[in-house]
């Protein structure tokens, strides 16, 4: 039998993670919250009590390091205590037990480089299994629009990206089952088993629209039929 995870009182005595000034472009915002990738992630991977994934979440060895911990743009976890994350304001690996398993920023102009270099090496550091480069412009700031590493006895190695055609490109995530996609500088995740991408926010308002249209024809249709 699971167990279903206890949120901390609020009145206990949690260390947190000290906060971190916000990120000063809009890339978060435009190309993962407007979209609600979060939050398509979230209902695709299920488990919501032991799955964590979250943006702008703090990740180090624990709350009190002095330097080094890391702010990934969007942070998947799996089989965690998701209650006691959200207390601690951050990741805490050795409290944990075990690093995130999967890590993707997204780039700008300010955090590009960064992201190629101390990134990447704090990330391996940590054990984090993938770790993932999203460029909406195509590679101005980012090597390429899109990269991959998979962690191997403590280095990563690149994961394999297919290229489609000039504007759709994408590699697959192990750890997620999905492949991330890089299309028409748009950030996208395709279900390998139904081939299908996950629905972003437009997706799912673009799908209550139809219906509600559909219901309109339906009920015009049984108007005309009642009253000939």
């Amino acid at each position: 039998m699971t167990t279903k995870p206890v949120a901390p009182s609020a009145d206990a005595a949690v260390e947190k993670f000290p906060d971190f000034p916000p990120r000063d472009d809009m890339n978060n915002p435009v190309y993962l919250y407007d979209p609600a990738h979060p939050s398509a992630l979230r209902r695709h991977l299920g488990s919501p009590d032991t799955t964590l994934v979250l943006g702008e979440t703090p990740v180090g060895w624990r709350p009190s390091q002095v330097s080094g911990i890391l702010i990934p743009d969007l942070l998947v976890a799996f089989n965690i205590d998701r209650a006691a994350i959200i207390a601690q304001d951050g990741y805490a690996i050795e409290e944990r037990g075990k690093p995130p398993d999967f890590v993707l920023e997204v780039a700008s102009k300010t955090t590009a480089r960064n992201d190629d270099t101390g990134k990447r090496t704090g990330y391996a550091n940590y054990g984090i299994p993938e770790y993932w480069r999203f460029d909406p412009t195509g590679g101005r700031y980012h090597q390429t629009g899109l990269a991959g590493d998979q962690l191997s006895n403590g280095t990563y190695q690149p994961i394999p990206i297919e290229r489609l055609d000039d504007h759709r490109y994408r590699g697959y995530s192990a750890i997620l089952n999905l492949y991330v996609c890089w299309e028409h500088s748009q950030l996208r995740w395709l279900d390998p088993a139904t081939n299908t991408y996950l629905r972003t926010y437009d997706d799912a308002e673009d799908d209550r629209l139809a219906a509600e249209s559909r219901i309109r024809q339906l009920e015009a249709e049984i108007q005309r039929l009642r009253n000939p």
